[in-house]
């Protein structure tokens, strides 16, 4: 956890994130909507999921296009860049590769979804299966002994269930890997790496590390090596740790285009 950067301690994610729902956003960002416009048109598509939503109240509808937007509509300074390349990889890749977008996108804006994610991804990694109580009290030891934290750590598991990269198990509370993405080209890669490390500004890591950070659990990363994905974004730098090692950090600067390999 990034103790220098207060924008990675804050929770934010405070409702269920339905994958298509962030499609349907990406979509209309992408169909060149302006934010206001795409959140009107995602407030009259979304009511009829939302029944008890009351016109001009800040509720669940109100509060899930918020995260909506944040994510790909109008996200902050921080992820913008992201946002924008995002959307171009989306419109060239199939959609079942949007999940990586989606997740990256999310890592960025959302550091909570990472967090969450990591010690999911952990416990499925150690036992093949997480359970949800387990997840909540590691959260709670990290974000506090709040309600808050457990109501919003089920929020984020039940997203990963609807998203199908969790799946229920018999046992109450218990869920086992679902559905996953394989990704492998270097270009896309460095996007994906630029987003995990913009949801975590003070980490470093090797593509090594990133293909077995549990944080991405769902996203298989292809065999790319270190230097073809720095190459691919001006963004990403090299930091020597060795005499035959290194890892990659965020560099300062513009973000470069995606790359067409």
């Amino acid at each position: 956890m990034n103790r220098r950067d207060p924008s990675t301690r804050r929770i934010g994610l405070d409702r269920l994130v339905r994958l298509e729902w962030l499609e349907r956003a990406a979509m209309l960002a992408l169909a060149g909507s302006d934010a206001t416009t795409a959140r009107r048109t995602l407030a009259e598509e979304l009511a009829p999921q939302f029944p008890n939503a009351r016109p001009g109240a800040r509720g669940s509808l109100d509060k899930t296009i918020g995260v909506l937007s944040r994510t790909w509509l109008r996200p902050s300074q921080r992820t913008a860049a992201l946002a924008r390349e995002g959307l171009q990889w989306m419109a060239r890749l199939p959609r079942r590769q949007h999940l990586a977008l989606h997740w990256g996108m999310l890592m960025a804006a959302y550091p909570f979804w990472g967090a969450v994610a990591r010690y999911t991804g952990r416990l499925l990694a150690l036992q093949g299966t997480v359970g949800a109580a387990s997840v909540q009290r590691r959260m709670r030891e990290q974000y506090g002994e709040r309600e808050t934290v457990a109501r919003r750590v089920r929020y984020v598991l039940r997203s990963f269930v609807a998203w199908n990269v969790l799946r229920e198990t018999n046992a109450p509370g218990l869920y086992a890997p679902g559905v996953s993405v394989s990704i492998r080209r270097a270009a896309l890669v460095a996007w994906l790496v630029e987003a995990y490390l913009t949801g975590a500004p003070d980490r470093a890591a090797s593509i090594d590390e990133l293909r077995s950070d549990p944080a991405l659990f769902p996203v298989r990363i292809g065999r790319v090596s270190t230097d073809a994905v720095v190459r691919a974004r001006t963004r990403l730098d090299l930091v020597p740790t060795g005499l035959d090692s290194s890892r990659i950090v965020l560099a300062h600067g513009p973000a470069a285009p995606p790359a067409s390999r």
